[in-house]
């Protein structure tokens, strides 16, 4: 696993968190996501293409939530799902966020994880978002 870094590519021009390639899994517990995270790896993604998300990175990275407000707007699709990702951050639920670009990846990752249970998944394709369930 690798630290989360945001990076520019992550955000749309907008300056709203847009990880083309990459899907966001949240669990309600720290170790739930750290169990996925390992899951994860032994299913064949690197460490490098797996992060953990902890609910102060989504909160101050990914949310841009300074106190108790959000410095994004909520506009369109990514909008509402990064004030997902908050609301769910400040209940202590933990992410990780796996570089999966295509299809096979993204099947390949359900089936790690099809005995760990994740709250909410978003899987970010060039154009449009996937929910993603088990």
């Amino acid at each position: 696993m690798k630290t989360f870094e945001l990076t520019p590519k992550m955000v749309t021009m907008g300056g709203v968190f847009y990880p083309t390639g990459y899907a966001v899994l949240l669990f309600p517990e720290a170790t739930q996501a750290r169990r996925a995270a390992e899951a994860l790896e032994a299913g064949g993604f690197t460490g490098d293409a797996v992060m953990l998300l902890p609910p102060e990175i989504i909160l101050r990275d990914i949310g841009k939530v300074d106190g108790d407000s959000s410095g994004l707007p909520s506009v369109g699709t990514e909008g509402h799902t990064v004030d997902k990702y908050i609301a769910l951050a400040r209940q202590g639920h933990h992410g990780v966020m796996v570089h999966a670009p295509d299809d096979e990846d993204t099947e390949r990752l359900l089936t790690a994880l099809r005995h760990r249970p994740f709250t909410y998944g978003q899987k970010y394709h060039m154009l449009a978002m996937e929910d993603l369930e088990q």
